[in-house]
């Protein structure tokens, strides 16, 4: 349909911090989404402490910035998004967006150091280099809070809970590994040390989700994780059991193909 030239167009108020020191993101998300929803947005910036505390006050608001349309107040980014019917996302909502990212960067890695090194992507190297790549990030999510992830470790490792610096320890075999097999050393080292960790976490999370039926959250990407425990960390626990079984039987010759074969 088209639009009227002498309609009056739709204009939308916004009220945003922006100081030498601060200017909120929110405010910037706000303005963006109201232009993109055909908006002329009157900004009108809060540039002092005392503004902003001034505004919330003759609002009777606890945060800024706040968003009126057609002279009734919206309210912030999020309350603007549920006004146009968008999604709100929930920060303590189960998701396994940040394992389908991690998995598919570390799919597309090897296949990229692949092609880099074979000419072609589709080799066996390339699902080593999958299973090692991933088990060295998911490592090293770890490692960015080790306290918190060893906290949540606790919940459900059989060998944590029995022995609690098996908490701290695990994210570093995990990584040792990952590179170790990366770079195809040291596979005395790597391969007893994968089955190893990955047998344990296995058993593990078998018997606390399958067994005793307990609803938890994964550590697999870290303590702040709002992955369930269940498929995904039994998954990363057998692709470790999978690469050092494979790895192994390599090492002694015993695979019909060379690493660089289908």
């Amino acid at each position: 349909m088209a639009t009227d030239a002498t309609s009056k167009p739709r204009t939308a108020t916004l009220h945003r911090m922006v100081m030498d020191e601060h200017v909120c993101p929110y405010g910037l998300k706000a303005r963006d989404l109201l232009r993109r929803q055909g908006y002329a947005v009157d900004d009108r910036w809060l540039t002092t402490r005392e503004q902003v505390e001034a505004f919330k006050a003759e609002h009777g608001v606890k945060t800024t910035p706040q968003v009126f349309i057609d002279g009734q107040r919206i309210g912030g980014y999020e309350d603007l998004r549920a006004h146009f019917g968008k999604p709100v996302p929930d920060p303590d909502a189960t998701s396994y967006t940040p394992v389908a990212a991690l998995f598919g960067m570390t799919l597309l890695m090897a296949l990229a150091a692949s092609t880099a090194a074979f000419g072609t992507p589709f080799t066996g190297q390339a699902l080593a280099w999958f299973i090692a790549f991933s088990m060295a990030v998911l490592a090293l999510l770890k490692l960015q809070n080790v306290e918190r992830f060893a906290t949540m470790f606790l919940n459900y490792d059989l060998l944590a809970r029995r022995w609690v610096p098996y908490s701290y320890v695990y994210p570093f075999a995990e990584g040792l590994a990952g590179i170790l097999m990366i770079a195809g050393v040291a596979t005395w080292l790597s391969v007893p040390l994968a089955l190893f960790i990955g047998t344990v976490g296995a058993v593990s999370v078998f018997k606390a989700v399958y067994i005793d039926k307990r609803t938890l959250k994964c550590a697999c990407v870290g303590g702040a994780s709002k992955v369930p425990l269940g498929f995904v960390s039994l998954t990363e626990n057998l692709m470790m059991i999978g690469m050092a079984v494979w790895m192994g039987l390599a090492e002694f010759g015993l695979l019909g193909t060379g690493a660089h074969g289908m």
